[in-house]
């Protein structure tokens, strides 16, 4: 589905640019998830004190490393941690295991560390080998939050995306597929005992990449000039928002209609395909933020922000698998913005 890769732009190669906006997000309910797959990113604490200095006041980190933690503390950022995938099936099997993971990883940097979110697994599929152990990780991981005293606080929860469904458009026709539901089922149960959210990962710009003859990239890029995608009563200007009521759809018919949907990852590369460039990942990030700030919601969860991570902080030269991938980041390694963006 991914567009074979291009030469770097002209524009990448003359260095940074900067786009002609500024995206002021204040106190708005979007974080900055922060990788850390690469051999040239700032230090630890250099990458958190911009996230201070920016005004970012939510990460997502991929696993829990103290040197992170540690640079958190008195930050008051808030924190989506997930779990390292080794240690799954072992929280998985033996009950014991979690309060010592919770011990390690949450209660000695709590509450210096604004922890808000466990999510154990990202993108894991009904196939995979630890797709058995997510919904007992999680109801073991949620226990030794509860006999911790901090269950008001800090949910626990899985990573998910679209290809778990099996129908998704118009979104009322969200549902999961045939295979994913018995993996998604009980962990949906779990959700909706422990009033904790479903985090999903959303990227119009893959959904674009895969349906490019429709001409849809103003809808991708939130550049509509009016609804694109008449569903019923509700009418979609933008492929985020109908990509998030699929979801909607898809959970109410296997019983989550109390869950709520953080979005643990959105983003768009500058590099490495025909529609990454620099100009389009700024125009999505920048009104994907003013979307948010809105604080409208989605045409079927109206009047209700988007807690929302932005994918991510930094390109990552390390990362493996398509080109775009190392083309992600809101910033260089050197610190420098790729965007005019703003968050104060």
């Amino acid at each position: 589905m991914i567009a074979k890769a291009l030469k770097p732009s002209t524009l990448s190669l003359l260095g940074l640019i900067l786009l002609p906006f500024t995206i002021s997000a204040g106190a708005l309910p979007i974080g900055v998830c922060y990788g850390l797959n690469g051999n040239n990113l700032p230090s630890k604490q250099d990458a958190i004190n911009l996230y201070k200095e920016k005004g970012i006041t939510k990460m997502r980190i991929y696993s829990p490393v103290p040197e992170v933690l540690n640079a958190l503390r008195g930050s008051n950022i808030e924190l989506l941690v997930d779990v390292s995938f080794e240690d799954v099936k072992p929280l998985a099997t033996d009950a014991s295991v979690a309060p010592i993971w919770i011990h390690n990883n949450v209660q000695t940097y709590w509450p210096d560390v604004k922890f808000r979110y466990i999510a154990v697994g990202n993108e894991v599929t009904p196939e995979s080998e630890y797709a058995p152990f997510i919904g007992p990780a999680i109801e073991n991981l949620h226990n030794a939050i509860v006999a911790a005293g901090l269950q008001e606080q800090i949910k626990v929860s899985t990573s998910t995306y679209p290809p778990l469904l099996g129908a998704s458009n118009p979104p009322s026709q969200g549902s999961f597929s045939d295979v994913a539901k018995p993996f998604i089922k009980p962990i949906i149960d779990l959700l909706v005992g422990h009033n904790a959210p479903l985090l999903v990962n959303i990227y119009p710009y893959f959904t674009y990449l895969g349906n490019q003859g429709n001409g849809e990239l103003d809808y991708a890029l939130f550049r509509s000039p009016g609804v694109v995608v008449q569903d019923g009563s509700l009418g979609y200007e933008n492929l985020y928002d109908a990509m998030l009521d699929a979801f909607y759809w898809a959970l109410e018919k296997e019983g989550g209609n109390t869950v709520e949907i953080v979005v643990s990852e959105t983003g768009w590369p500058s590099e490495g395909s025909s529609a990454s460039s620099v100009e389009n990942a700024g125009t999505y990030y920048k009104n994907l933020i003013n979307h948010v700030k809105a604080g409208s919601g989605t045409p079927k969860r109206p009047g209700k922000a988007i807690e929302t991570y932005l994918f991510a902080m930094f390109d990552e030269n390390e990362k493996t698998g398509h080109e775009t991938e190392k083309h992600f980041g809101l910033f260089t390694p050197n610190k420098q913005p790729k965007y005019a963006v703003s968050f104060n």
